[in-house]
């Protein structure tokens, strides 16, 4: 397999994000957050070429009509990420794969009814997870804040759950 250039974030991007990093934490040593955060983004964007949806397809040979949408789109437009809930709306395609919280938001604010499912099977081909749960974490060295953060969840667990149904993020397993 031969190394592929990763996409750095532009000077531009950048200039957005590095302001909103954490600063003066005490912790282990920082490494360059700019390569990190484009990694980060790389991944997302960029799941080992193409995202677990299209390997899915792409193994069934279902590419031929497949249309693809940028996830981040171009931010010159308002809600990019909607283009595709609109279009399938639309009907300039019949079914969208996207990603739960984005489908759910997108699809309540849309002007026809749309129906959301979870892709099935939920691990294909053993190793393409197609719906799991958001979830967070912390360092291994802070287990009072981790406690503390799963205090704050639990009391807060039925406003937390109005808020992602009023967004319409759709729940899967024992978060509903």
């Amino acid at each position: 397999m031969t190394k592929r250039q990763l996409t750095w974030l532009s000077d531009a991007e950048w200039l957005r994000i590095e302001p909103l990093l954490p600063r003066g934490r005490k912790g282990a040593h920082r490494v360059d957050d700019r390569r990190v955060i484009s990694g980060i983004v790389q991944l997302i964007g960029d799941d080992a070429m193409n995202t677990p949806p299209a390997h899915a397809l792409a193994r069934r040979g279902h590419t031929g009509n497949v249309v693809g949408y940028m996830l981040y789109g171009d931010y010159r437009q308002p809600n990019p990420p909607a283009a595709i809930v609109t279009a399938v709306g639309k009907g300039d395609i019949d079914v969208g794969l996207i990603w739960g919280p984005l489908a759910g938001y997108f699809a309540k604010k849309a002007r026809v009814p749309l129906r959301l499912e979870p892709v099935t099977p939920w691990l294909d081909d053993a190793q393409w997870p197609m719906n799991y749960e958001i979830s967070m974490g912390v360092r291994k060295d802070e287990p009072k804040l981790r406690a503390d953060i799963e205090a704050a969840l639990a009391r807060h667990r039925r406003a937390i759950n109005a808020l992602l149904a009023d967004y319409g993020v759709p729940m899967i397993g024992q978060a509903r």
